[in-house]
């Protein structure tokens, strides 16, 4: 039976952040112990057995595992494409605009390790979506927060302004996948813990 747990001495961070969090569940994840080989499939990466939100979503293998997949695909494809670190910022302008702090800590620190533009990310991440990165950065990270508000409304405008920033067709494809991914992932993090302190995990 799942059961709803709390950190008491735990306090979530209250600013986004580049430094690493950790995530705490208000359910009970499994254990290692818990999992047969069917998790263990779901997982797909057998060292993300160590994260509490993913132990939390092998309690579904099936969806996880198809989670994790996409997420894969749409983050680590090398098959041409938005380079890495703008497929990061795009996470990031997500998560940003979405309050999820843990995202945002963990997608702003590879968007910075990829293009090792840190302070634009820490601008990102301080300002909010007003930060000025420049032309293409600006595109992606609008056109991100366009989707993240109203999908429906994304289109013709954030399109116009992406290819005038230098995106061709298969890197505004990953703009759009990148940000609807973190539409979802967003939410489901935000309604199933907090973040803490790296040192209180």
């Amino acid at each position: 039976m799942t059961t709803t747990i709390s950190y008491p001495e735990s306090v979530p961070p209250a600013v986004f952040t580049q430094d690493e969090l950790a995530w705490a569940p208000w359910l009970e994840p499994l254990t290692e112990a818990d999992l047969t080989d069917r998790h263990w499939a779901g997982l797909v990466d057998a060292s993300r057995s160590k994260s509490p939100y993913f132990m939390l979503l092998a309690h579904d293998p099936e969806v996880l595992e198809a989670r994790t997949k996409a997420d894969k695909d749409i983050f680590y494809n090398p098959n041409g494409g938005l380079p890495r670190a703008e497929r990061e910022l795009s996470a990031t302008a997500t998560s940003r605009h979405n309050g999820c702090i843990f995202c945002a800590s963990v997608h702003s620190r590879f968007a910075s390790t990829h293009s090792r533009r840190r302070d634009d990310v820490q601008r990102l991440l301080e300002d909010g979506l007003s930060a000025d990165l420049g032309p293409r950065w600006n595109a992606v990270k609008d056109a991100a927060v366009a989707l993240t508000d109203t999908p429906a409304q994304f289109g013709q405008d954030e399109i116009v302004a992406l290819r005038a920033a230098g995106l061709n067709d298969f890197e505004i494809t990953d703009v759009i996948s990148t940000s609807a991914f973190f539409n979802w992932a967003n939410r489901l993090m935000l309604s199933l813990g907090e973040p803490v302190s790296a040192k209180a995990a």
